[in-house]
């Protein structure tokens, strides 16, 4: 067995609790112990996605114990892909939050890397209950940063987003133990060749347990009408932790591509494809209804929320045609969406700062003249979130576009992308005109705050970094996740590795 497959998980969890018990009063040890954990996690991540790349999908199973009876974690593409960006994002994220903002509150490294624990527990688990396990983890430690730094607002928004997942995992136990009582197992490997085998008596229960999968997922991916928590959280959350929380909604993204390629793919017989009636829609819905707070928002926090729900349509749109081509696509979109929500965070951080009392607000009498180097940042993601080229964003929209082009869905996905990126243009250039560029002089006596930390810049600049690669390097990312959706579409590798190519007899169904 590959025990780096652990590592991922192992190291955030020894990491928070060192930091809970040996340097809780010294944050400089904070800081050494939790930036070196997510160091080596991304070192480790690297390493086991040149795995992922090289060979087939790989399995660990803890205990010794054999598949489906234990508990497994499952090496891929798609999830050593996703634990990577994690890693990534995390570290970046970091840099940023080490300036000032891990001060305003306690415990937020040994939180931050709880969550990470559960984020890549999640990415690599190979059963639906491990799945939930590492789920309620990741929740739970985001309930304490959401709340990190105190404040009316922030516990008021932050007691909406317990309420909200708590229902949301209620529904998940639900959901689980309706197919586990159908089909006997919660292994997904093993309920991809149980699930066709399933009597039509319980077809019923089956599809049951799979739609509540599916809204459990589309919670957690903030899809309409179950997004209603994300704007007012996002807005309220500090950051560094809104800007990690880009890859929360990924969570349900990547469960969606799990659950309902493997186990709900093609060979799954009456239930075979069972979302996508039910995707399709709500992902065009919340597209639409995103970008039109876009153009609505009256702060750049709200305006990034909003877009935040607006490309989650458009990643799940593309997903929910659920064919190799659009599913690449999608996974570019991801990857491209996750590191440009995370660096127009911090940006409007920047921004709040330099205007004081003004904060972010695009209603405010006056524009504030700000750094020419800010300005730029912000206009090269306004550019790349809005999907104009050349960069990431005009790339995987373009990448969307082509490959829906074949499914009865392409004319809708077509029309919604390319109305709602004018929506989004037009939100974006009213944001930039306002903050940056609209000529207006200073109230008396008030003064432009010009010296800002360097950390904080660095960190954006690297994000952005992240942005340009992606589009310059587009070419062998593309190749690399064409791959990723051939593995999933056609996952009989990754029944083999998990089973061992001796699938557990289905009698008794």
């Amino acid at each position: 067995m590959n025990h780096w497959i652990l590592v991922p998980i192992i190291l955030p969890s020894l990491a928070a609790p060192l930091i809970v018990l040996a340097a809780r009063q010294d944050i400089v040890l904070q800081r050494c112990f939790s930036i070196s954990s997510t160091a080596g996690m991304l070192a480790v991540s690297l390493f086991l996605l040149g795995q992922a790349i090289s060979g087939p999908p790989q399995l660990y199973e803890l205990g010794n114990w054999p598949s489906p009876f234990g508990i497994v974690m499952v090496l891929d593409r798609l999830s050593a892909m996703m634990v990577t960006l994690t890693s990534l994002l995390a570290l970046l994220v970091l840099l940023y939050a080490i300036q000032a903002w891990d001060t305003r509150g306690r415990h937020f490294h040994a939180l931050f890397q709880f969550q990470l624990m559960g984020l890549a527990g999640a990415f690599l688990t190979g059963d639906l209950f491990n799945l939930f396990v590492f789920f309620e983890v990741l929740l739970i430690a985001s309930y304490g940063l959401m709340l990190h730094g105190a404040g009316a607002e922030r516990l008021s928004a932050g007691f909406q987003y317990v309420v909200i997942n708590l229902a949301g995992s209620t529904l998940f136990l639900v959901a689980v133990g309706t197919i586990y009582a159908v089909t006997g197992t919660v292994n997904m490997a093993d309920l991809a060749v149980r699930v066709p085998l399933v009597p039509e008596a319980d077809q019923g229960l089956l599809r049951t347990g799979g739609l509540l999968l599916l809204v459990v997922f589309a919670i957690k991916g903030a899809l309409v009408p179950l997004h209603f928590w994300l704007p007012r959280t996002y807005a309220a959350a500090s950051a560094p932790v809104a800007a990690l929380f880009a890859i929360m909604t990924k969570v349900g993204a990547y469960s969606i591509i799990r659950v309902f390629t493997l186990i709900f793919g093609d060979g799954a017989g009456e239930v075979a494809w069972l979302a996508q009636p039910w995707l399709i829609p709500a992902a065009l819905a919340t597209m639409t209804l995103g970008m039109i707070g876009v153009v609505a928002a009256r702060s750049l926090r709200w305006l990034i929320c909003f877009a935040t729900v607006g490309s989650m349509g458009t990643l799940l749109a593309a997903i929910g045609v659920f064919n190799s081509e659009a599913l690449a696509g999608g996974l570019y979109y991801l990857l491209h969406s996750t590191l440009i929500v995370a660096v127009l965070f911090l940006i409007a951080d920047q921004v709040a700062q330099r205007r004081g009392d003004h904060g972010d607000s695009l209603a405010s009498a006056s524009s504030y003249p700000q750094m020419g180097l800010l300005a730029g940042f912000f206009f090269l993601a306004a550019i790349a979130m809005v999907g104009m080229p050349p960069l990431s964003g005009f790339v995987g929209k373009l990448l969307i576009l082509d490959s829906v082009r074949a499914s009865s869905y392409g004319p809708w996905i077509w029309a919604f992308v390319l109305g709602t990126s004018v929506l989004a243009l037009l939100g974006f250039a009213r944001a930039g005109s306002q903050l940056f560029w609209k000529p207006s002089a200073l109230p008396a006596g008030e003064a432009v705050q010009e010296e800002v930390a360097l950390l904080p810049l660095i960190a954006i600049a690297l994000l952005l970094s992240g942005i340009v690669a992606l589009t310059a390097f587009s070419g062998p990312v593309t190749a690399f996740l064409y791959a990723t959706a051939d593995q999933l579409i056609d996952p009989a590798d990754y029944i083999a590795a998990v089973l061992n190519s001796r699938p557990v007899p289905a009698q008794g169904l």
